[in-house]
């Protein structure tokens, strides 16, 4: 068997191809990026899904890297969702005609850090703008901690029936360590009420290789997952990137090393194989019955900013500061700072400050890069072959085929079981912009 464990290199996680370090944004123009909207608007059906992105919270977690904006002051809300809806509006005035909306989904920061009614306020504003499709998914992440039975039982009303809670870890000391404290009553109470209200499905993220964590607490932790028997879990390694997000640094001396890390990766999978969820994709698992298995047996998993979804659009519209907008052939990421972000929108302008647009070779490798990550194989033409798989790195192709990690040829490549658990890895042979950049960015390890 080979050892797996010299593929634990910084890689991208694939959420997009090409990834951010690596846009094209000198050439890129928003003028050009509302073109593409136009293109996959009609592609797409005119069904959008739509990515919200609510970045308050009242405390940092020390481990996160998403954009967040930290404060006691719940006077932000009113304002920040006037501005999303103004957003919204501008986006409406772009399309063509009145879209049908697929997929809402709540990310943040914390998105249970804005009360009730201004979650109504928003989201019932957003879909004035549209027309619900008749199998639209609604979803919103929530913290254990803060999440209140009328945030349940508002979305629920609206539509939502997906729920995620960020976990990371039951362990006291762990949590005290990345600065995110909530109990197992407290995550068992919120799960109850969730499924009491009517909720079909209950994810749990996970993240493994935290500071304090050890093979008991792991064990410990997935114990009590199991216990409450979550329809998903999200079982992610953590990202270390202290250049990036300093507040990490406080506890480098507390991380697990990488022998260790490893081992709670396969820890958990086996676990939860054990307990009866399937894998699908990368990083996650489901119990049988989940949509996600019959999109996967169906060729219709797909991949994107929100994670893994059971269906493809080819429209996402990301609202709120740092967003990201996907419209297939381009992407569009809104400005950082709140204070910018609501300038932009004072002057009637989409809060866009830089994107890509996507070349032809980029839609290939694109395709194959989301087909890896999906199905675990991807098949091309011939014609392809000849026109565009000179930019693969071959090298490592035959470093993995060698190593039985991978099978491929002139017609595609095929992940082997092993192989799947450096996935991140195999997919960089298709990554022509990083292959044949000298630029190396600073991303988290495959493990």
């Amino acid at each position: 068997m080979p050892d797996l464990k010299k593929y634990n290199q910084p890689v991208p996680r694939y959420t997009s191809y090409p990834t951010v370090p690596f846009w094209e944004r000198e050439s890129f123009t928003i003028e050009g990026y509302e073109n593409t909207l136009q293109s996959a608007f009609w592609e797409s059906s005119r069904e959008v899904s739509i990515y919200i992105h609510l970045p308050f919270c009242e405390s940092l977690c020390t481990y996160c890297a998403c954009n967040t904006r930290i404060t006691k002051n719940h006077q932000v809300e009113g304002p920040y969702v006037t501005h999303l809806l103004k957003e919204w509006e501008l986006y409406l005035q772009k399309l063509p005609e009145r879209p049908f909306i697929r997929e809402i989904h709540l990310g943040g920061g914390t998105p249970t850090f804005f009360a009730p009614e201004n979650l109504r306020r928003l989201l019932s504003g957003i879909i004035e703008g549209g027309s619900l499709s008749r199998e639209f998914q609604m979803s919103f992440e929530g913290h254990p901690a803060n999440t209140t039975a009328k945030h349940l039982e508002t979305l629920y009303q609206i539509g939502f029936d997906r729920v995620s809670f960020g976990i990371q870890d039951f362990d006291l000391s762990v949590q005290k360590l990345i600065n995110r404290m909530q109990s197992f009553e407290q995550v068992k109470s919120i799960t109850e009420k969730a499924r009491e209200i009517g909720y079909t499905s209950v994810n749990y993220d996970v993240v493994y290789g935290l500071p304090g964590q050890t093979i008991e607490s792991i064990k410990n932790t997935l114990h009590q997952i199991i216990e409450l028997k979550p329809e998903r879990v999200a079982y992610y390694s953590y990202a270390h990137v202290p250049s990036m997000r300093p507040a990490q640094k406080s506890y480098e001396a507390h991380l697990p090393d990488e022998d260790n890390k490893w081992k709670y990766m396969q820890l958990g999978k086996q676990t939860f194989l054990d307990s009866g969820y399937e894998e699908v994709g990368m990083d996650h698992f489901v119990l049988p019955g989940d949509v996600l298995l019959e999109a996967r047996r169906n060729g219709e998993l797909h991949r994107n900013f929100m994670g893994y979804t059971p269906f493809i659009c080819k429209l996402l519209i990301g609202l709120g500061v740092s967003s990201i907008s996907d419209s297939w052939s381009g992407f569009a990421q809104n400005e950082k700072n709140i204070s910018k972000y609501y300038e932009l929108l004072a002057q009637g302008q989409l809060p866009i400050i830089k994107g890509h647009i996507h070349t032809k070779q980029d839609l290939f490798f694109r395709r194959h890069i989301l087909n890896l990550m999906c199905n675990f194989e991807t098949t091309w033409h011939e014609s392809e072959f000849m026109e565009y798989c000179v930019a693969l790195n071959y090298d490592l192709l035959d470093q993995l085929q060698e190593e039985n990690l991978i099978t491929y040829g002139e017609t595609g490549i095929k992940v082997l079981p092993q192989g799947r658990e450096v996935i991140r890895v195999i997919c960089t042979a298709l990554d022509a912009k990083m292959y044949q950049s000298n630029f190396v960015p600073q991303y988290s390890k495959s493990v």
